[in-house]
């Protein structure tokens, strides 16, 4: 991910910190816990879409706040709803 990519991982690693609840982004066989700049930083592409998964005691504010930040980075991301 080039240049801006970096921003996006900081930015995105740092909300999710915030939140106390557990929050996950998978993509393809990839389970990335998005508070682990690292992991966000070899699994974050420009193209593709992700499943972010959020569960715990803040999860509705987390999803939003996080939905937000992916569309901001142009990054295509689909909030995984308990059943």
């Amino acid at each position: 991910m080039p240049g801006s990519g970096n921003t996006a991982i900081v930015q995105i690693s740092q909300a999710a910190n915030k939140f106390r609840s557990s929050i996950v982004l998978q993509y393809e066989n990839k389970f990335i816990d998005v508070k682990s700049i690292l992991g966000l930083y070899t699994t974050l592409v420009d193209k593709g879409v992700y499943d972010l998964h959020v569960h715990g005691p803040d999860a509705e504010e987390a999803k939003k706040t996080l939905a937000e930040l992916f569309e901001q980075h142009n990054l295509k991301v689909r909030i995984v709803e308990d059943e």
